[in-house]
């Protein structure tokens, strides 16, 4: 039986590594071939496609975006006649259509699923991950077999076409009309924009108009499974359905087939991710199994739900819904028939609760850090707390309501008023429970083995805690098990076979030898589980600790377009943050318009994911260079999410409301605050110093109040980090003029110096420097390089900026002092190594 089993299984990966391997041998684009031209020369080229909109379209600001199904494509740059035969394909890319015009907002709002349509515009590629480890938007697209972004300029760059009344996408366009309808219904119930879209998501799945702000509150506190339609909703909607049926007296029989035909359009109406397609497949089998009398396996359901879901897509596997969602699923099977034992003197909906909380926490726990990389541990009163509350109180009320809202208004608001009420509590409760950040644990991402080793390790501490349990109650072994995991509805193979050896065991020895065997076993029981829990202590406490670079430290100049960002890990394992990058914002005055709901911010999306993915509990201090928002802007997000120690500024102020604010948030958090200045020196570690060159003090003494500066650039703090035999000059904005002045400076104070014959004066060499202001024309001089003749120059740039950064007269200069160049828009994320005065490069991008 076992060979068998192992045949089977053999059988099973090889032919699901087939499938993978045909499935992405096919992956491949067609619109190079059917422009008869290379994938390089595809791009930023004009073309005109036709075909059909394939998704929703999604308004947002200036931008229209959706999916086009492109039925055919041809290059119309040129006005040769060969080029007006369009060549048929059949492939899918993503529009991104820039509004010209405020009034283009609702031309673009009627376009529709299913639309034929003549588009022109040009092809991109879509961007690879700048930074190492970092979301590759690429790599993602590639798993929707999409290959192409097709940008259009205006609406007028989109031709609605003549198109047949059925098309593949019929049935979807009257799904998306039927959720805008039902949408319209609970704003109509709810009038409050901000409860109507939190409703929308929790009943519909539709969260496109949900709050950006309320979204990462729940996040923090791991209840995003709260918003996304899953297991919990198509359970609430079945038995509802069955409980329904039950009153109007059908039978058994009918209404579990009733059920089972109108779940597949409920996972249709809330937009099919890959966790209401489980939810809905497992409950239709279950469903079936039920109406057929047949054995109701959970695992074997869940087995059979993902082996139909891979076969149709296997790029379902590389999806976080579809994990999740299947190993807390799979989890709650596994680990329930061990949890129940300890809360079986609990009242049963009391006890039933924190059991199916605590575990599925436990479950989930390895796959939050992993892709989140952080872990709140108020997370458990908060979904013992408000899934219950939402899930039986909340979803009823706003789906009831949202349905009277068809035939009165004024029943609907009766209905919706409660809800709001629940909802302004839940909202409350979220926001206070996430005000203290002490409670909030960064976790670095860790590699599988290590949540696979975490799995079994819960596993082995939960048997023995449950025998240990048996043993304290001094009950028979038989009526424990038989009680618990025996008689639960399932269970693996892997317990079943301890359980029952345990049962046998036990049935056939004599009394007084039962009694001296359970005593010895008692003894290996408290040993085993002393171990089993000293080894799940261990491998948590290996997965929070920091990747350490022993004896190196590392310089990482991350990409984060027009800015800088640079995060620094001494050898003692200090993090210090070097600026923070910054999104600028032009929606203002009469372009208000073109503000997004959630605009890309480079703080929030970039730099605080990568902190806390490379496992940054705290920052030793952030370094400011200056108060100019593609430096300063990012950090606001820092702050607000990762503890920090110490801020140093270059000692004056901006008139801009951001920074202000940022000063105000660090004030807030009780964070150091230095105004760095000419000599002033700082050692994080023993093994690393900053020497800190400019700006000069701009204060006659302390008490005197902070200079407000408009023109910051030139006021930008210099410094030397001095680690592991190695030298990094940092230069933020500097001018051409403060670099003169800086040289002038040093030359003096190294004369005078040398004049006394003191040592330690700032050497002239650097092993590498960052370019000031992205290599514009008016820094970096010839003096300045030939000054510090630095092995290395990083320029920190944003592609295609508008600024013509880098200057080709800087990239010159740099390269006549035979300094090795690197820059992030071409190269992304550059890191440089340090170990005893050796140093090693690697960038992100070859």
């Amino acid at each position: 039986m076992p060979i068998r089993h192992m045949v089977l299984l053999w059988l099973a990966f090889s032919g699901g590594g087939f499938h993978w391997f045909w499935h992405d041998t096919h992956n491949v684009s067609n619109i190079p071939d059917a422009l008869h031209v290379s994938s390089s020369i595809v791009e930023d080229m004009p073309v005109q496609a036709a075909g059909l909109i394939a998704s929703e379209v999604q308004v947002d600001g200036d931008r229209a975006q959706f999916e086009m199904r492109v039925t055919s494509i041809n290059n119309f740059g040129s006005h040769s006649k060969k080029n007006e035969n369009r060549t048929s394909i059949s492939e899918q890319v993503i529009v991104h259509i820039k509004l010209a015009a405020k009034q283009e907002q609702q031309l673009a709002a009627a376009w529709q699923r299913g639309d034929a349509i003549l588009l022109r515009g040009s092809l991109k590629a879509p961007a690879k991950a700048g930074n190492f480890g970092s979301f590759d938007y690429s790599e993602y697209l590639h798993t929707q077999e999409i290959h192409w972004l097709f940008k259009g300029d205006g609406a007028a760059s989109l031709q609605k076409q003549e198109a047949s009344l059925w098309n593949r996408y019929t049935l979807f366009r009257w799904n998306d009309q039927l959720r805008e309808q039902l949408g319209q219904r609970m704003e109509l119930a709810f009038i409050s924009l901000n409860h109507a879209g939190y409703m929308k998501g929790l009943v519909l799945g539709v969260t496109d108009e949900l709050d950006p702000a309320t979204y990462n509150e729940f996040t923090q506190l791991g209840l995003t499974h709260i918003l996304a339609i899953s297991g919990m909703h198509v359970a609430v909607y079945a038995a509802t359905l069955l409980y329904l049926l039950k009153l109007l007296r059908v039978s058994r029989e009918t209404s579990l087939t009733v059920v089972m035909v109108l779940i597949p359009a409920y996972v249709l109406l809330t937009g099919a991710s890959p966790s209401v397609v489980r939810a809905g497949i497992m409950a239709m089998i279950g469903l079936f199994a039920a109406r057929r009398g047949m054995l109701k396996d959970g695992l074997n359901i869940l087995s059979i739900s993902a082996l139909l879901m891979l076969l149709w897509n296997p790029y379902y596997l590389l999806s976080v819904s579809f994990q999740l969602s299947f190993l807390v699923t799979g989890g709650l099977l596994i680990y329930m028939p061990l949890m129940k034992p300890f809360f079986a003197k609990w009242p049963l909906l009391i006890g039933g609760e924190v059991a199916i909380t605590i575990t599925a926490q436990l479950v989930s726990f390895p796959m939050t850090v992993f892709y989140f990389n952080q872990f709140s541990l108020l997370s458990f009163a908060a979904n013992f707390v408000l899934v219950p509350l939402i899930t039986y109180i909340v979803l009823p009320l706003g789906t009831v309501a949202m349905g009277i809202a068809f035939l009165w208004g004024g029943g609907a608001r009766i209905l919706a008023w409660p809800a709001e009420q629940l909802n302004d509590l839940t909202f409350l409760l979220v926001k206070w429970l996430n005000m203290d950040d002490a409670y909030v644990s960064i976790w670095p991402s860790s590699s599988i083995l290590w949540v696979m080793a975490y799995y079994a390790a819960l596993y082995i501490v939960l048997y023995w805690l449950k025998t240990w349990l048996a043993s304290r109650r001094q009950t028979d072994d038989i009526t424990v098990l038989n009680s618990t995991s025996i008689s639960s509805p399932v269970y693996t193979g892997l317990a079943a076979s301890a359980e029952w050896a345990a049962i046998l065991q036990t049935a056939h020895e004599p009394e007084g030898a039962g009694k001296y065997a359970r005593r010895q076993w008692n003894g290996y029981r408290h040993l085993a589980l002393a171990l089993s829990g000293i080894a799940w202590l261990g491998i948590l406490y290996t997965g929070y600790q920091s990747p350490g670079g022993g004896n190196t430290g590392m310089v990482q100049y991350l990409d984060v377009g027009q800015g800088d960002s640079i995060l620094i890990t001494t050898p003692g394992g200090k993090h210090i943050l070097v600026d923070g990058g910054g999104t600028m914002d032009f929606a203002t005055g009469k372009n208000a318009w073109r503000k997004r709901a959630d605009p890309y911010e480079v703080g929030e999306d970039t730099i605080v994911p990568l902190l806390k993915q490379r496992g940054v509990h705290r920052l030793d201090a952030v370094i400011l260079t200056h108060g100019d928002h593609d430096h300063a802007g990012g950090l606001q997000a820092v702050l607000d999410q990762i503890p920090v120690s110490t801020l140093f500024f270059n000692g004056t102020l901006t008139d801009k409301a951001p920074f202000r604010k940022l000063l105000k948030t660090a004030v807030d958090k009780r964070v150091k605050l230095y105004g760095a200045h000419h000599s002033m020196e700082w050692e994080p570690d023993q093994a690393t110093k900053i020497r800190f060159l400019y700006p000069f003090t701009l204060r006659e003494n302390e008490s005197d109040q902070l200079p407000v500066m408009k023109e910051q650039n030139h006021y930008s703090v210099a410094m030397i980090l001095e680690m592991e035999g190695a030298s990094f000059l940092f230069t933020g904005d500097m001018d051409d003029a403060a670099e003169s002045m800086l040289l002038s400076e040093l030359t003096h104070s190294s004369s005078r110096a040398k004049d006394q014959g003191v040592t330690g004066a700032v050497g002239k060499a650097v092993d590498v420097m960052k370019i000031a202001h992205h290599g514009s024309k008016y820094s970096t001089s010839e003096e300045w390089l030939s000054y510090w003749r630095p092995k290395v120059s990083v320029i920190s740039v944003g592609a295609s900026n508008t600024y013509g950064h880098p200057n080709e007269a800087v990239l010159e200069r740099i390269s006549a002092v035979d300094s090795a160049i690197y820059r992030t828009d071409t190269m992304g994320e550059v890191q440089i190594r340090a170990q005893q005065g050796k140093l090693s490069v690697r960038h992100q991008r070859k």
